[in-house]
């Protein structure tokens, strides 16, 4: 309880440098939820700050959407910054200057012919609830697969919740199998047993969850399922509470990566209160100590050794999986989305 009493001067503590040097790159090739599906509305611009770039998404003609770059290939404009657009295409503030779903120049005033330039995007996937972008060099084979329950009416509105923190995403994914810190963030009364098991771009963990909530001993199955660097599924079943958490991990520049937790809770039959106090337990408990997380990778160093005791297997699995997803990626450099892929299963 120290360190949680400690956390709100932890703004206030001088950064190390070394906080911010990583061996591997800032962006891991692979498939990233930047938006969820309801914050894109036709007819609307949404900006965003992905990968060290500016961009832009709407969505086209045909309801589609699409992320491009942020700025005007003709004199720099930012097209989000009083862009608008018009007829699914997104229409240049400074001169009018107008680019479809595809980034394609369709119409410039005062011109003969629209110049044949291209609006730079991202190829966008978009499923249960979230639109993926792919950064990476060439093209995907590999896509995200659906996740049931952002879709299923028999679990609850999702909490939504946010952060950024001066970390590489690799090491916000490491803490799913950090197994020594669930007993002394998560208050579990043993480190758990856990096994990674890879398939390619994919990769899953089966373990338990016990711990005492507000009382009640929470004795849970805790399945994780990993798709790619991006993208993580925790589902965990109970007596108590059934709960799937989507882990998205956003590369923002840098120094800086975004975690964005969307907690679905599984409705109880029979009992309509029940989902609503179950949401505020989870807020009250669970959100807390993914805020302690959140101020301690604030200020900690990465170690490309880290002195492991023998119980601790998870991060040396974990960083042979995900070492796969560091090749050569010039982000901007990608071509507009290709055509449909289906999931790779192997």
């Amino acid at each position: 309880m120290i360190l949680r009493r400690e956390n709100r001067d932890l703004a206030k503590l001088a950064r190390d440098p070394r906080a911010d040097e990583y061996p591997m790159p800032m962006v891991p090739t692979g498939w990233y939820a930047v938006l969820r599906s309801a914050q894109l509305r036709p007819g609307k611009i949404v900006n965003l700050h992905y990968f060290g770039r500016a961009l832009i998404a709407f969505r086209g003609s045909d309801g589609q959407a699409t992320v491009r770059d942020a700025h005007c290939p003709h004199y720099g404009a930012h097209l989000g910054a009083g862009g608008r657009v018009v007829d699914g295409q997104v229409e240049c503030p400074f001169h009018g200057w107008r680019f479809d779903a595809e980034g394609s120049c369709v119409s410039a005033p005062f011109a003969a012919r629209p110049p044949r330039v291209t609006l730079g995007g991202l190829p966008v996937h978009e499923h249960s609830g979230l639109i993926f972008v792919y950064a990476g060099a060439g093209e995907p084979d590999w896509r995200v697969p659906e996740i049931p329950e952002a879709t299923d009416p028999a679990f609850a509105r999702p909490i939504d919740d946010a952060r950024q923190a001066r970390i590489h995403i690799q090491e916000m994914r490491e803490n799913i199998v950090d197994e020594s810190h669930f007993h002394y963030i998560h208050g579990q009364a043993e480190p758990p047993v856990q096994e990674l098991l890879p398939n390619g771009p994919f990769a899953e963990i089966h373990s338990r969850f016990a711990k005492s909530v507000l009382g009640y001993l929470v004795d849970n199955s805790f399945d994780v399922y990993m798709y790619g660097p991006g993208v993580m599924v925790v589902r965990t079943v109970g007596p108590m509470i059934t709960l799937t958490a989507i882990a998205l991990t956003n590369p923002i520049d840098d120094t800086t990566g975004e975690l964005r937790m969307l907690y679905y809770v599984r409705r109880p039959a029979g009992i309509p209160l029940a989902t609503t106090i179950l949401k505020l337990a989870f807020r009250l408990v669970a959100l807390r100590e993914v805020r302690e997380e959140l101020a301690i990778w604030d200020h900690k160093i990465h170690r490309p050794r880290p002195v492991l005791l023998p119980h601790e297997k998870g991060i040396k699995a974990l960083r042979r999986w995900y070492a796969q997803f560091y090749q050569p990626q010039p982000v901007d450099e990608v071509t507009p989305a290709p055509s449909p892929l289906a999931t790779k299963t192997s």
